[in-house]
Protein backbone atom coordinates (compact mmCIF):
# COMPACT_ATOMS: atom_id res chain seq x y z
CA UNK A 1 0.00 0.00 0.00
CA UNK A 2 1.27 3.45 -0.87
CA UNK A 3 1.31 5.03 2.57
CA UNK A 4 1.91 8.46 4.02
CA UNK A 5 2.73 8.95 7.70
CA UNK A 6 1.72 12.44 8.81
CA UNK A 7 3.23 13.24 12.20
CA UNK A 8 2.42 16.29 14.27
CA UNK A 9 5.69 16.95 16.15
CA UNK A 10 4.04 19.13 18.80
CA UNK A 11 1.04 16.87 19.58
CA UNK A 12 0.61 15.97 23.22
CA UNK A 13 3.79 16.76 25.12
CA UNK A 14 5.67 17.42 21.88
CA UNK A 15 8.25 14.65 22.29
CA UNK A 16 7.43 12.59 19.21
CA UNK A 17 10.71 11.90 17.41
CA UNK A 18 10.56 8.31 18.70
CA UNK A 19 7.60 7.70 16.37
CA UNK A 20 9.72 7.83 13.21
CA UNK A 21 12.25 5.43 14.75
CA UNK A 22 9.45 2.99 15.63
CA UNK A 23 7.97 3.23 12.12
CA UNK A 24 11.32 2.38 10.55
CA UNK A 25 11.85 -0.48 12.99
CA UNK A 26 8.44 -2.17 12.97
CA UNK A 27 6.53 -1.35 9.75
CA UNK A 28 6.73 -4.11 7.13
CA UNK A 29 8.33 -2.55 4.05
CA UNK A 30 6.99 -5.35 1.86
CA UNK A 31 3.42 -4.36 2.74
CA UNK A 32 3.80 -0.59 2.93
CA UNK A 33 5.59 1.67 0.48
CA UNK A 34 5.77 4.59 2.86
CA UNK A 35 7.21 8.01 3.46
CA UNK A 36 6.99 10.33 6.47
CA UNK A 37 6.10 14.01 6.69
CA UNK A 38 5.97 16.29 9.73
CA UNK A 39 3.40 19.05 10.02
CA UNK A 40 4.82 22.55 10.33
CA UNK A 41 1.76 24.54 11.36
CA UNK A 42 -1.98 24.36 11.98
CA UNK A 43 -3.73 23.31 8.78
CA UNK A 44 -0.64 21.64 7.28
CA UNK A 45 -1.99 18.09 7.75
CA UNK A 46 -5.02 19.08 5.66
CA UNK A 47 -2.76 20.25 2.83
CA UNK A 48 -0.67 17.08 2.98
CA UNK A 49 -3.83 14.93 2.83
CA UNK A 50 -5.05 16.89 -0.19
CA UNK A 51 -1.73 16.21 -1.91
CA UNK A 52 -1.97 12.52 -1.01
CA UNK A 53 -5.26 12.28 -2.90
CA UNK A 54 -3.66 13.87 -5.97
CA UNK A 55 -0.72 11.46 -5.77
CA UNK A 56 -3.01 8.43 -5.31
CA UNK A 57 -1.94 7.29 -1.87
CA UNK A 58 -3.87 4.32 -0.49
CA UNK A 59 -3.35 4.98 3.22
CA UNK A 60 -2.65 7.94 5.49
CA UNK A 61 -1.51 7.17 9.03
CA UNK A 62 -1.96 10.15 11.36
CA UNK A 63 0.47 10.54 14.24
CA UNK A 64 -1.25 13.18 16.34
CA UNK A 65 -4.39 13.98 18.27
CA UNK A 66 -8.01 14.55 17.32
CA UNK A 67 -7.28 17.96 15.78
CA UNK A 68 -4.71 16.53 13.37
CA UNK A 69 -7.04 13.64 12.54
CA UNK A 70 -9.81 16.13 11.80
CA UNK A 71 -7.62 17.98 9.32
CA UNK A 72 -6.96 14.74 7.43
CA UNK A 73 -10.49 13.33 7.42
CA UNK A 74 -11.88 16.65 6.19
CA UNK A 75 -10.04 15.97 2.91
CA UNK A 76 -10.67 12.23 2.48
CA UNK A 77 -14.42 11.93 3.11
CA UNK A 78 -15.91 9.81 0.30
CA UNK A 79 -12.43 9.43 -1.20
CA UNK A 80 -10.75 6.10 -1.85
CA UNK A 81 -8.14 6.77 0.83
CA UNK A 82 -7.93 4.96 4.18
CA UNK A 83 -6.75 6.60 7.40
CA UNK A 84 -5.17 5.12 10.51
CA UNK A 85 -4.13 6.47 13.89
CA UNK A 86 -1.00 6.64 16.01
CA UNK A 87 -2.22 8.25 19.27
CA UNK A 88 0.22 10.93 20.39
CA UNK A 89 -2.20 13.78 21.13
CA UNK A 90 -3.13 15.34 24.45
CA UNK A 91 -6.57 13.68 24.59
CA UNK A 92 -6.72 11.02 21.83
CA UNK A 93 -10.51 10.77 21.94
CA UNK A 94 -11.01 8.80 18.71
CA UNK A 95 -8.02 6.57 19.41
CA UNK A 96 -9.29 5.72 22.89
CA UNK A 97 -12.74 5.03 21.43
CA UNK A 98 -11.02 2.20 19.55
CA UNK A 99 -9.01 1.31 22.68
CA UNK A 100 -5.74 2.61 21.21
CA UNK A 101 -3.41 3.69 24.01
CA UNK A 102 0.20 2.82 23.28
CA UNK A 103 1.54 4.42 20.07
CA UNK A 104 4.30 1.81 19.66
CA UNK A 105 1.79 -1.05 19.85
CA UNK A 106 -0.36 0.75 17.27
CA UNK A 107 2.61 0.94 14.91
CA UNK A 108 3.37 -2.76 15.37
CA UNK A 109 -0.28 -3.68 14.66
CA UNK A 110 -0.29 -1.87 11.32
CA UNK A 111 1.20 -4.99 9.75
CA UNK A 112 -1.95 -6.95 10.60
CA UNK A 113 -4.87 -4.58 10.08
CA UNK A 114 -8.06 -4.36 8.05
CA UNK A 115 -10.21 -1.62 6.51
CA UNK A 116 -13.58 -0.69 8.01
CA UNK A 117 -16.18 1.78 6.75
CA UNK A 118 -17.30 4.27 9.39
CA UNK A 119 -19.52 7.34 9.64
CA UNK A 120 -18.56 10.97 9.98
CA UNK A 121 -20.55 14.00 11.07
CA UNK A 122 -20.91 17.41 9.56
CA UNK A 123 -21.77 20.81 11.05
CA UNK A 124 -22.59 23.49 8.48
CA UNK A 125 -20.29 21.79 5.94
CA UNK A 126 -17.46 21.33 8.48
CA UNK A 127 -16.75 17.60 9.00
CA UNK A 128 -15.83 15.75 12.17
CA UNK A 129 -15.31 12.11 13.06
CA UNK A 130 -15.36 11.87 16.86
CA UNK A 131 -17.20 14.40 19.05
CA UNK A 132 -18.20 18.00 18.40
CA UNK A 133 -20.44 20.37 20.29
CA UNK A 134 -21.61 23.75 21.42
CA UNK A 135 -21.59 25.38 24.85
CA UNK A 136 -19.28 24.69 27.77
CA UNK A 137 -17.19 22.04 26.01
CA UNK A 138 -16.56 24.44 23.10
CA UNK A 139 -15.68 27.18 25.61
CA UNK A 140 -13.11 24.90 27.28
CA UNK A 141 -11.78 23.74 23.89
CA UNK A 142 -11.16 27.35 22.95
CA UNK A 143 -9.28 28.08 26.18
CA UNK A 144 -7.34 24.81 25.97
CA UNK A 145 -6.24 25.57 22.40
CA UNK A 146 -4.65 28.81 23.63
CA UNK A 147 -2.92 27.20 26.59
CA UNK A 148 0.72 26.13 26.41
CA UNK A 149 0.05 23.41 28.98
CA UNK A 150 -1.50 20.13 27.78
CA UNK A 151 -2.74 16.95 29.41
CA UNK A 152 -5.72 15.86 31.51
CA UNK A 153 -4.70 17.78 34.64
CA UNK A 154 -4.68 21.11 32.82
CA UNK A 155 -7.95 20.27 31.05
CA UNK A 156 -9.65 19.59 34.41
CA UNK A 157 -8.02 22.69 35.87
CA UNK A 158 -9.64 24.81 33.13
CA UNK A 159 -13.04 23.28 33.88
CA UNK A 160 -12.86 24.38 37.51
CA UNK A 161 -11.48 27.79 36.61
CA UNK A 162 -14.58 28.30 34.45
CA UNK A 163 -16.99 26.82 36.97
CA UNK A 164 -19.25 29.89 36.86
CA UNK A 165 -20.08 29.38 33.19
CA UNK A 166 -23.83 29.92 32.73
CA UNK A 167 -26.19 27.66 30.82
CA UNK A 168 -27.34 29.09 27.47
CA UNK A 169 -30.72 29.05 25.72
CA UNK A 170 -31.01 26.83 22.64
CA UNK A 171 -33.83 25.99 20.25
CA UNK A 172 -33.34 22.49 18.85
CA UNK A 173 -35.25 20.78 16.06
CA UNK A 174 -35.07 17.09 15.17
CA UNK A 175 -37.51 14.63 13.60
CA UNK A 176 -40.26 17.31 13.41
CA UNK A 177 -39.92 18.04 17.14
CA UNK A 178 -38.92 21.51 18.36
CA UNK A 179 -37.76 22.23 21.90
CA UNK A 180 -36.47 25.27 23.73
CA UNK A 181 -33.89 24.28 26.33
CA UNK A 182 -31.36 25.69 28.77
CA UNK A 183 -28.14 23.70 28.57
CA UNK A 184 -24.52 23.82 29.60
CA UNK A 185 -23.63 22.02 26.41
CA UNK A 186 -24.94 19.99 23.50
CA UNK A 187 -22.48 17.40 22.22
CA UNK A 188 -22.85 15.65 18.86
CA UNK A 189 -21.18 12.29 19.32
CA UNK A 190 -20.06 9.86 16.64
CA UNK A 191 -17.36 8.46 18.91
CA UNK A 192 -17.75 7.92 22.63
CA UNK A 193 -15.40 10.33 24.36
CA UNK A 194 -13.66 13.68 24.37
CA UNK A 195 -10.38 12.02 25.25
CA UNK A 196 -8.45 11.12 28.40
CA UNK A 197 -11.20 8.51 29.04
CA UNK A 198 -13.85 11.21 29.63
CA UNK A 199 -16.82 9.50 27.96
CA UNK A 200 -19.49 11.99 26.97
CA UNK A 201 -21.45 9.35 25.02
CA UNK A 202 -20.46 5.81 26.06
CA UNK A 203 -23.04 4.11 23.82
CA UNK A 204 -21.94 5.80 20.61
CA UNK A 205 -20.58 3.72 17.73
CA UNK A 206 -18.85 5.11 14.67
CA UNK A 207 -20.85 2.92 12.28
CA UNK A 208 -24.36 3.29 13.75
CA UNK A 209 -25.76 5.61 11.07
CA UNK A 210 -26.81 8.09 13.79
CA UNK A 211 -25.35 10.81 15.96
CA UNK A 212 -25.96 10.81 19.69
CA UNK A 213 -26.81 14.32 20.90
CA UNK A 214 -25.93 14.63 24.57
CA UNK A 215 -27.66 17.53 26.31
CA UNK A 216 -26.20 18.49 29.68
CA UNK A 217 -28.36 20.78 31.81
CA UNK A 218 -27.12 23.22 34.41
CA UNK A 219 -26.17 21.60 37.72
CA UNK A 220 -25.05 22.63 41.21
CA UNK A 221 -21.37 23.45 41.35
CA UNK A 222 -20.78 20.80 43.98
CA UNK A 223 -22.01 18.16 41.51
CA UNK A 224 -19.38 18.83 38.84
CA UNK A 225 -16.67 16.61 40.34
CA UNK A 226 -19.13 13.71 40.60
CA UNK A 227 -20.24 14.39 37.01
CA UNK A 228 -16.62 14.10 35.82
CA UNK A 229 -16.36 10.84 37.75
CA UNK A 230 -19.44 9.52 35.90
CA UNK A 231 -17.81 10.46 32.61
CA UNK A 232 -14.62 8.64 33.56
CA UNK A 233 -16.46 5.40 34.37
CA UNK A 234 -18.83 5.63 31.39
CA UNK A 235 -22.01 6.19 33.44
CA UNK A 236 -22.92 9.73 32.40
CA UNK A 237 -26.49 8.79 31.48
CA UNK A 238 -27.23 7.89 35.09
CA UNK A 239 -27.13 11.64 35.81
CA UNK A 240 -30.49 13.41 35.96
CA UNK A 241 -28.85 16.36 34.23
CA UNK A 242 -28.22 14.41 31.01
CA UNK A 243 -30.51 13.66 28.08
CA UNK A 244 -29.47 11.62 25.04
CA UNK A 245 -31.22 12.04 21.69
CA UNK A 246 -30.25 9.65 18.89
CA UNK A 247 -31.13 10.83 15.41
CA UNK A 248 -29.63 11.53 12.00
CA UNK A 249 -29.91 15.31 12.01
CA UNK A 250 -30.49 18.22 14.38
CA UNK A 251 -30.65 21.99 13.90
CA UNK A 252 -29.75 24.39 16.72
CA UNK A 253 -30.44 28.08 17.05
CA UNK A 254 -28.78 30.24 19.69
CA UNK A 255 -27.23 33.67 19.99
CA UNK A 256 -23.64 32.50 20.53
CA UNK A 257 -22.35 30.04 17.95
CA UNK A 258 -19.04 28.98 19.49
CA UNK A 259 -18.47 25.29 18.72
CA UNK A 260 -15.70 22.75 18.53
CA UNK A 261 -14.99 20.14 15.87
CA UNK A 262 -13.14 17.16 17.35
CA UNK A 263 -11.85 19.51 20.05
CA UNK A 264 -10.84 22.33 17.70
CA UNK A 265 -12.71 25.60 18.37
CA UNK A 266 -14.68 27.32 15.62
CA UNK A 267 -17.20 30.17 15.41
CA UNK A 268 -20.13 29.89 12.97
CA UNK A 269 -22.90 32.24 11.95
CA UNK A 270 -26.63 31.59 11.70
CA UNK A 271 -28.46 28.31 12.17
CA UNK A 272 -26.35 25.30 13.11
CA UNK A 273 -27.08 22.10 11.19
CA UNK A 274 -25.58 18.87 12.48
CA UNK A 275 -26.01 15.55 10.68
CA UNK A 276 -24.49 12.13 10.18
CA UNK A 277 -22.78 11.08 6.94
CA UNK A 278 -23.00 7.26 6.93
CA UNK A 279 -20.09 5.13 5.74
CA UNK A 280 -18.17 8.15 4.48
CA UNK A 281 -14.71 7.22 5.81
CA UNK A 282 -12.43 4.19 5.72
CA UNK A 283 -10.33 3.48 8.82
CA UNK A 284 -7.41 1.07 9.25
CA UNK A 285 -8.00 -1.04 12.35
CA UNK A 286 -5.91 -3.86 13.84
CA UNK A 287 -7.05 -7.46 13.69
CA UNK A 288 -7.39 -8.41 17.34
Amino acid sequence: MKTKFIINPISGLGENKFIELAIKKYVDKDKFLYDIMYTKEKGHAKKIAEKCIEEKYDLIIVGGGDGTINEVISEIIFKNVVFGIIPIGSGNGLALHYKYKDPIKCIKKLNNSYIKNIDSGIINNYPFVNVSGIGFDAHIANLFSKSKKRGLFNYIKLIFQEINYKAKKYTINYEDDTQEIDALLIAAANGSQYGNHLKISPKSKTDSGYLDYIIVEDMPKWNILYFLFLMAIGKIESSKFVTRIRCEEMTINTNKNYLHLDGEPIELEGEIKMKIIPKSLKIFLPNE
